[in-house]
């Protein structure tokens, strides 16, 4: 029987195709986190923890990870990643891989936990979700305590865009001068200070449910704009 010869051209270790992405892969691990949390059989509140855990990662991953990749591109810098990959090829594909893990995300959570959620008496509304009684507390809530620790800050000529803080949410709003009738474009900071989420008591009702709400509450982003 004739012996098989051996390949005698050695294997290029160099080659790209030998090497993942370092970004990429870890954007594969962030996929697993989010895979717990659509994991029926994962406790819904360790569901909800798993989503807020993948999306920390995704905020210390763009902090850290895509701001190096676009000052890269912005230096010019064409050296090759050992995957092959240029800083920009990376940005692109960071995009591609990461756009369906977000939408996965979003759509999960609205038509999957949130009703969950609502079935065991939280609810998380939108503004445009309240009953008139649960609107009035609220905007007397925002007038009271959301309203004086705001500090709009219009974009003009004479005023640069101003610096946006790591983990801070702010809102792009048009603000219009009483006296002139001038429109304005403007960033506001969300507070810090305040919570997240402002409650609303489970004594005004809840529209959504038959069942008893033990907890009702909207994002303060939507108490400041509505």
């Amino acid at each position: 029987m004739a012996k098989s010869k051996k390949s005698s051209t050695p294997i290029n270790l160099s080659d790209p195709q030998y090497f993942l992405n370092r970004e990429l892969s870890w954007l594969e691990f962030n996929a697993r986190v989010l895979n717990e949390a659509c994991d029926d059989r994962t406790p819904l509140l360790e569901r909800l923890k798993f989503l807020g855990i993948f999306n920390s990662n995704l905020d210390e991953f763009f902090m850290v990870r895509v701001a190096a990749l676009k000052q890269q591109v912005e230096a010019k810098v064409s050296l090759l990643t050992p995957d092959g990959r240029t800083p920009q090829q990376q940005l692109d594909d960071i995009r591609s891989n990461l756009t369906p893990h977000v939408k996965k995300e979003h759509q999960h959570f609205e038509e999957v936990l949130r009703p969950l959620l609502a079935n065991h008496g939280i609810h998380i509304l939108n503004y445009i979700d309240l009953n008139q009684k649960q609107r009035t507390h609220l905007d007397s809530y925002f007038e009271e305590q959301v309203f004086p620790v705001l500090t709009p800050l219009a974009v003009d000529p004479s005023h640069p865009f101003p610096f946006i803080s790591n983990l801070s949410l702010n809102l792009a709003v048009v603000v219009k001068n009483p006296d002139t009738e001038e429109e304005f474009f403007a960033r506001v900071k969300v507070p810090s200070v305040l919570p997240r989420f402002l409650p609303i008591p489970p004594e005004l009702g809840d529209q959504n449910s038959e069942k008893p709400a033990h907890w009702t509450g909207v994002p303060l982003e939507q108490a400041i704009g509505s």
